[in-house]
């Protein structure tokens, strides 16, 4: 998601760039394995990327990061989930002492960053992974993409008064309505088309639409929270690489708390088994 307001010019192009990533997000979803993995890989490292540049790391420790992160999702097919999420928590606590020596304002950032990219790469590679891998994990990508599209077009219909103007003054309560419904809808309509029904669960429907409700709160805060960021950043987008959207943190923000919550939610249910 990103706060960035959008001319009616440009708006095409916005939507031209949404269209392409979704049709490259779900190919991926549809191949699995490698490619899914791949990309997975593609977006945690430009996540880190353009984190560091906002951050002002130096070029020692932003090459060390992309390594700890490319190094942790490939280990997916090899180290056990917990094991891994250890792995990288180690990784990131090191290297955040040894950025206390070298460039000391940015060791905890870099801490920070590692943990806020790779846990989210983490659990998507694992959900796809699963039995019925392919349906939750587009479970999950749709739920975020229709909180996403319809908080921006309700709150530019609607307006109405700001949801938080100190951090992103064009986000509306309208918005974020608006998007809380879409994700419920999109959950529940999804959960009934391609995953099975949980065994024993009665109104099993009306649970996959209040967790997609919740699950699209953790959305628009995980934009907010990527918002404030860019704000004490000092900077408007986290990047220039999406035509329209600004950068893949930018777009991908309400991702990171979402997928972390979900597979937590799939390993626990065992929904994805």
């Amino acid at each position: 998601m990103t706060a960035t307001p959008v001319s009616k010019s440009s708006l095409p192009l916005r939507i031209l760039t949404g269209v392409v990533l979704i049709a490259l997000a779900l190919t991926a979803v549809w191949q699995g394995g490698m490619v899914f993995s791949l990309l997975v890989a593609l977006g945690v490292l430009t996540m880190f990327a353009e984190w560091s540049v906002m951050f002002g790391f130096s070029r020692p420790l932003r090459l060390a990061g992309l390594v700890v992160l490319a190094a942790t999702v490939f280990l997916t097919t090899s180290v056990a989930p917990a094991e891994l999420i250890a792995l990288l928590a180690a990784a990131a606590g090191l290297l955040g002492l040894f950025a206390r020596k070298l460039q000391p304002r940015a060791a905890f950032w870099l801490t920070a960053g590692l943990i806020y990219c790779g846990l989210p790469a983490l659990a998507l590679v694992w959900l796809r992974a699963q039995p019925e891998g392919m349906a939750a994990t587009i479970w999950v990508l749709a739920l975020v993409w229709s909180t996403d599209i319809a908080a921006y077009f309700s709150g530019r219909a609607i307006g109405g008064p700001k949801l938080m103007a100190s951090i992103s003054p064009n986000k509306t309560w309208a918005g974020a309505i608006g998007g809380v419904i879409a994700a419920a809808l999109t959950g529940a309509g999804l959960a009934g088309w391609r995953l099975p029904p949980p065994d024993n669960t009665p109104g099993w429907l009306l649970a996959f639409a209040g967790i997609a409700a919740v699950l699209a709160v953790l959305a628009v805060l995980g934009d907010l929270f990527e918002s404030g960021l860019k704000r004490r950043a000092g900077v408007k987008d986290s990047g220039a690489l999406l035509p329209g959207h600004g950068g893949v943190l930018d777009r991908l923000d309400g991702l990171v708390p979402v997928a972390c919550v979900a597979a937590l939610l799939f390993a626990w249910t065992g929904w994805a088994g």
